[in-house]
């Protein structure tokens, strides 16, 4: 299919040694086309905004990268808090890989996972960056195995490490397998390889989740062929996972996600979490309307997260950062970071889209847009919540690439609305296809000076699942937090809370508990000591957290990190169950 495309300035990337030569070099030469292109639509178009229509609850799927994190200060946590970080894709232990011009290898995943914590992530280990080059030098079916057995002892040895979201089998297996083992005779195929790898791997760990098969492209062939190999052999994947690296690949996300779920239907299997663990060209992942396109696709596919491509040096978020300090793209994910409550329906016309939020609790509705020029139009409908008036705060962004820091997104205009049936037309006049735009509308009276709630379904996740209810404080909580006893399979859930001075908190814990008994959580912040709190039973049952509890806790100003858990390292577990639905601090 032949896409009309807006104009895209491209900066031309170092070359990247995590890329196959074949598939490098088609995208780059895709991309210097797109520099000779004109605007196919220039103005005029709307975005149709719909808080009254819930897509999920914000979970920030799209901010995470690829190397994203390194060791030391590279990127400082102070850059990382804001972005709200979902899911890293890291190297494994051990590992000799040397991208894009590092004379050292870097980024250990078991070296960085504390700051990824601290930060609010997860990560997979990617174990063929075992490896010193691209293609893979593999040598030998013993000396993988052996490399194997060392990288899953070592994680399973990690013992105060909970962010190990699951293990990468090979990278890009469809364009590089035959290529990196054909020395071999003995290698065998792809299908072969991640059966006997999953083996080897169970062997010694038969907890943390395995994801595959990290193609570098989607193909419903190829997937068809994993997929069943998988079912047949019983080495089914936790997590599907493939690469959108083409240009404007966003717009083939939602097809590829049906296709696979498809395949899923087919083969009678229940659907399990999509990671898209490689995102965005080499001349377009610099572009701030780009990451909000992909930002958009990712949240109406469902995907689960999502990793920006390691075009750059490693630890830069991927080119969000240039000597630590934001890039003008830095800010469209800051925007991203910002939101909270529910993802809300957003209606592209043409190239321009966006993703929107609407926190109830905080009464505020955040749009990050972008993709065309000229002037064009923003409808939010659904405000009647919100008053008669509203105010609209609108942001720009620079055009800036990689190497050009923008130390604070645009002001452009505040503008106070009034609200028409529910709704408000806002112009944005003379856009930039490449630029990313923010509005914040918030009532303009009735605005908490400090919105204190944080919902338990925006939070950080692990091994707990998000749920819905009716009752529940913006319709979603967190149930299933029930394993403890071993760092793999620990529950818990890492509230990352923003306050504005350093001082005791009273921090209101809502939450369900059907047992008919008390049940206990652990409760931590900032990595330090834990302290237990106490749920009494709740006679509504469960999902629908009707209880509360207050807690005291000591925060520093700024960004906290606040845990409370069934189980996490230096607790001794938790007694019965509790379902958790939001915090609240004053």
């Amino acid at each position: 299919m032949t896409h009309l495309r807006p104009p895209v300035r491209t900066e031309q990337p170092r070359s990247r040694s995590r890329r196959t030569a074949a598939v490098l070099a088609a995208v780059v030469a895709g991309t210097a086309v797109l520099g000779l292109g004109t605007p196919a639509f220039a103005a005029g178009n709307t975005l149709t905004v719909n808080v009254g229509t819930t897509v999920r609850p914000v979970t920030h799927v799209a901010a995470g990268g690829l190397y994203g994190v390194d060791t030391g200060s590279t990127p400082p946590l102070s850059q990382l808090y804001p972005l709200h970080v979902n899911t890293f894709t890291q190297p494994p232990p051990g590992t000799q890989q040397l991208g894009n011009g590092a004379t050292s290898p870097c980024c250990d995943g078991l070296q960085v996972a504390d700051k990824i914590t601290a930060a609010g992530g997860q990560q997979y280990l990617r174990l063929p960056d075992v490896f010193s080059t691209f293609p893979y030098n593999w040598v030998s079916w013993p000396d993988w195995e052996s490399k194997i057995r060392t990288m899953i002892t070592a994680r399973v040895n990690a013992t105060n490490t909970t962010n190990i979201a699951g293990y990468e089998i090979w990278n890009e297996p469809d364009a590089n397998w035959a290529e990196s083992t054909k020395n071999d005779p003995n290698a065998g195929t792809y299908l072969n390889a991640w059966t006997r790898t999953y083996r080897d791997i169970r062997a010694i760990d038969t907890l943390t989740p395995i994801i595959g098969p990290g193609a570098s492209a989607y193909s419903h062939d190829f997937m068809v062929g994993f997929m069943t190999n998988a079912k047949n052999t019983n080495t089914l994947p936790s997590v599907a996972v493939w690469h959108e690296l083409g240009d404007f690949s966003y717009q083939d996300v939602q097809a590829h996600v049906a296709d696979f779920r498809g395949i899923e239907d087919s083969l009678g299997l229940p659907h399990i979490p999509i990671s898209i663990n490689e995102y965005a060209s080499p001349g377009q992942v610099d572009q701030p309307s780009i990451g909000v396109h992909y930002m958009a696709a990712f949240e109406r596919a469902g995907i689960h997260d999502a990793e920006r491509a390691y075009w750059y040096e490693a630890g830069t978020m991927d080119g969000l950062l240039y000597d630590d300090q934001p890039t003008a793209s830095y800010w469209a994910y800051k925007w991203y970071g910002d939101q909270s409550g529910n993802v809300v329906q957003t209606v592209p016309q043409s190239y321009l889209d966006g993703v929107a939020s609407y926190d109830a609790s905080r009464k505020q509705v955040n749009v990050v847009f972008g993709g065309d020029s000229g002037t064009n139009t923003v409808r939010v409908n659904g405000l009647a919540g919100l008053g008669s008036q509203v105010s609209v705060r609108l942001s720009s962004t620079n055009t800036t690439g990689r190497k050009t820091n923008q130390a604070a997104p645009n002001l452009v205009s505040t503008t106070t609305y009034s609200v028409v049936n529910g709704s408000i037309s806002v112009p944005v006049s003379n856009m930039d296809a490449v630029a990313a735009y923010q509005l914040l509308i918030t009532p303009t009276t009735g605005v908490p000076t400090y919105q204190q709630t944080y919902e338990a379904e925006n939070a950080t996740v692990v091994n707990a699942s998000r749920l819905s209810s009716s009752t529940a404080s913006n319709g979603g909580y967190v149930g299933r937090i029930d394993n403890s006893g071993d760092v793999r399979t620990d529950s818990f859930v890492d509230f990352l809370v923003d306050v504005p001075t350093a001082r005791s908190y009273t921090m209101t814990v809502r939450y369900a508990n059907g047992t008919g008994a008390t049940a206990t959580q652990g409760l931590a912040y900032n990595g330090g000591a834990f302290s237990t709190v106490s749920y009494p039973p709740t006679t509504s049952g469960w999902g629908n957290p009707t209880g509360s509890v207050d807690v005291t806790v000591q925060l520093k100003a700024g960004y906290n990190v606040i845990r409370l858990a069934k189980g996490s390292p230096n607790f001794g577990g938790g007694t019965g169950y509790a379902e958790l639905d939001s915090i609240r601090l004053q």
